[in-house]
């Protein structure tokens, strides 16, 4: 396929933009370009063609199965989008007097009243753009908390060595060092190594429950009480939350500080550059910390009314204004459709898909752990590498052959030859049967013909490419002949 640089005519046009409504502005010839940017010059039927054919080899879902696991890439309704797609949200300006966007403020209070309930949690901003910025911004709020109470040698967050490569580095932009303890071989955090980790110099922890391998820490609550004992505070990761929505809280399980992925949990489609949002919600007595300002609710002449409000100890802004504002309206719309049943509804049938997979494959494939899982599981093609050279990356990429996006490869980095699997409760039986089938069928596949694995897929647009090199030497920018 060609670049659309590589296409059209000199001379050739179309016209899609109208005449401008707006006064025309002159720029000092300083600040102009020294010469024409080099766009193609294409016809509208050209451009369509080509943008349809982009279209043809992107794949999501509505195209097929998505089972990306740690991700939750599951169907959105487009009720949400419909929601969101308003004139009196899409065409709000941030910068407009608050008696004259009282709707999209109350959307704001609602959002996180609602949220807040789902989570334990008193307090909530909207402000973080995205999940590793949530984290940051989470851990920003621990770090205010121990520095306000001028307990400064609080300098180390321990991280599991399950958690998402994020928690780390977010820690770690936070000016904190980061302390790693190994899980136990049922994937859950090791007790000892936590008791012989924390102590007065530990600011917190990070951690999400379910864990990265799809298992419930039925030590929670001890997990979190060793590290409230040693002074530190306790911070969730989020980006698991939709196998446990409505049915378990992370405040009740003792978590301080909360991030959510909207674009996960709560109807905004993942991935592809679009806007995401990563709120972070409190206890109350971090709600003074928060960034940015939150819609609260007051009376005025016996109505009520929202206005916004900054906390005393603020952190600041990580964000212009109030956050991906649109994103909240969808998150909003879903929570009111689902409502108190279907929440938790949706977290369980994503735990009864889950484990639905996980033990039809069991026949076949090895799993990481032998224990119900919960929105996902793990399965180790270790065994099969060694035994018939077939690895992970050859069963994700013959995965495309049948349409189907592969699970996350090689993660957690505690499984080796990992394939993390999580089919989301939006995936139907028939859905699921057939990917089971399909993966049956690679299984055999590696039995009797590996060769044939090792160069799929066969029938994509693009084979496989040379990973090393398109890592190591990538090209990202086009380049004219006349350069």
């Amino acid at each position: 396929m060609k670049l659309v640089f590589e296409k059209g005519s000199q001379g050739r046009r179309l016209d899609l933009i109208g005449e401008w409504d707006v006064p025309m502005v002159s720029f000092e010839r300083d600040h102009l370009r020294k010469s024409k940017p080099r766009l193609p010059h294409m016809s509208e039927n050209e451009i369509s063609r080509h943008y349809t054919e982009l279209a043809k080899r992107s794949h999501g879902v509505n195209d097929g199965f998505y089972p990306l696991g740690s991700c939750t890439m599951k169907y959105n309704p487009k009720v949400n989008e419909q929601a969101a797609a308003l004139k009196g949200f899409q065409r709000v300006h941030p910068l407009q007097p608050q008696d004259t966007v009282q709707g999209s403020m109350e959307v704001l209070y609602l959002a996180e009243k609602y949220l807040c309930e789902i989570t334990g949690m008193d307090a909530m901003t909207f402000q973080p753009a995205a999940g590793a910025h949530g984290e940051f911004t989470g851990l920003l709020l621990i770090k205010a908390y121990h520095v306000h109470r001028n307990d400064t040698k609080r300098t180390k967050i321990i991280v599991p060595d399950s958690a998402h490569g994020t928690n780390p580095a977010s820690a770690s932009m936070c000016g904190y060092d980061v302390v790693s303890i190994p899980s136990r071989e049922d994937g859950c955090v090791d007790l000892e190594q936590l008791r012989t980790a924390v102590g007065e110099d530990t600011a917190g922890l990070m951690l999400t429950n379910p864990n990265t391998v799809g298992l419930f820490d039925k030590n929670i609550l001890d997990i979190t009480r060793i590290v409230h004992e040693a002074g530190g505070l306790c911070y969730y990761d989020g980006a698991n939350l939709n196998a446990v929505m409505g049915i378990v809280r992370p405040g009740d399980m003792g978590f301080d500080v909360v991030h959510l992925n909207l674009h996960k949990t709560f109807s905004t489609p993942h991935g592809g550059g679009g806007p995401g949002s990563g709120p972070v919600g409190c206890k109350s007595f971090l709600e003074p910390y928060l960034p940015g300002v939150r819609a609260v609710r007051c009376e005025d002449k016996g109505q009520g009314r929202y206005v916004f409000q900054r906390g005393g100890e603020s952190i600041g802004d990580v964000k212009m204004f109030y956050g991906n504002f649109l994103v909240v309206v969808k998150a909003l719309a879903y929570i009111i459709t689902l409502g108190r049943e279907g929440i938790p509804e949706a977290s369980s049938n994503a735990v009864l898909n889950a484990n639905y997979m996980k033990v039809k494959l069991s026949d076949v494939y090895d799993m990481a752990y032998d224990e119900t899982c919960m929105h996902e599981f793990v399965m180790s093609l270790e065994n099969m590498k060694h035994e018939n050279g077939v690895t992970a990356m050859d069963i994700a990429k013959a995965l495309l052959d049948y349409g189907i996006h592969p699970p996350t490869m090689y993660f957690p980095l505690i499984v080796h030859e990992a394939l993390m699997v999580e089919p989301t409760e939006t995936e139907s039986r028939e859905t699921l049967d057939e990917a089971i089938e399909v993966f049956h069928r690679i299984y055999q596949d590696a039995l009797s013909a590996p060769e044939e694995l090792h160069g799929a897929p066969h029938t994509t647009p693009i084979g496989r490419p040379d990973e090393v090199t398109a890592a190591r030497k990538p090209v990202l920018r086009y380049t004219w002949e006349s350069e």
